[in-house]
């Protein structure tokens, strides 16, 4: 056999290999892509109930959301908000928010609201705070989080929603103060958002939502993704 018709075997085989290589890896993204989708929908919703339980509503949560272009929310609009009902009566908001001042950067968060005004709860979603520091704003590493929970505007006072160590009423960390102080920033804004525009985030039709971001679709970006200092 002579060497041009031995190289043009040998392209063939390569070229017959990539070929099966690449149906092989567009077949099993087809044949899993629904899987997928579904397990970053459910991912979301039990980042969502951990604010808000399941037994609170009984639309479909995930679905009935508003994009927002709100500025005072923080981030990159939209923002996104998923909207709970009960019987066709509103009965929460959450919203996706940025504290655009953590110590390290933005501190993404879910701060949820009931109708009335009233904290749901808030968790972080993504952040990039000091390992040890910062980070007692997880709901896994403290309880500091939890502590939003019930209170509104005018709970405590406007002019306690600080840290203790601006004269307010939140605790802050040992040796980090900016992260929880931008965290109570950020939630005040947003109740305030909510207070000046409820009736209109109930009433807007359902949009659809974009793609969960990776935060909120895979616990394992807890960090958002960002460099732990």
């Amino acid at each position: 056999m002579s060497l041009g018709r031995q190289m043009l075997i040998a392209a063939a085989l390569l070229a017959g290999f990539a070929v099966a290589g690449t149906g092989l890896v567009a077949w099993t993204q087809y044949q899993t892509a629904d899987r997928i989708a579904e397990n970053q929908r459910q991912t979301l919703l039990d980042r969502l109930n951990q604010i808000l339980p399941a037994a609170a509503y009984d639309n479909e949560l995930v679905d009935d959301t508003l994009a927002l272009d709100a500025p005072i929310l923080g981030g990159q609009p939209p923002q996104t908000v998923y909207r709970a009902r009960r019987r066709g009566q509103p009965v929460a908001a959450i919203f996706t928010v940025v504290a655009p001042n953590g110590y390290s950067g933005p501190i993404r968060l879910l701060v949820g609201v009931y109708r009335s005004g009233e904290l749901a709860g808030v968790r972080v979603v993504g952040h990039a705070e000091t390992p040890g520091l910062g980070d007692a704003v997880e709901s896994e590493k403290s309880d500091w989080i939890h502590g939003f929970q019930g209170k509104r505007l005018g709970d405590p006072p406007a002019q306690a929603w600080k840290v203790r160590k601006d004269g307010g009423a939140f605790d802050q960390f040992t040796g980090a103060t900016i992260t929880p102080r931008a965290v109570v920033a950020a939630v005040k804004r947003t109740l305030e958002y909510h207070a000046a525009h409820r009736e209109a985030i109930y009433a807007a039709p359902a949009e659809r939502a974009p793609d969960p971001r990776p935060e909120l679709a895979n616990p394992a970006n807890e960090r958002g993704g960002a460099d732990v200092r």
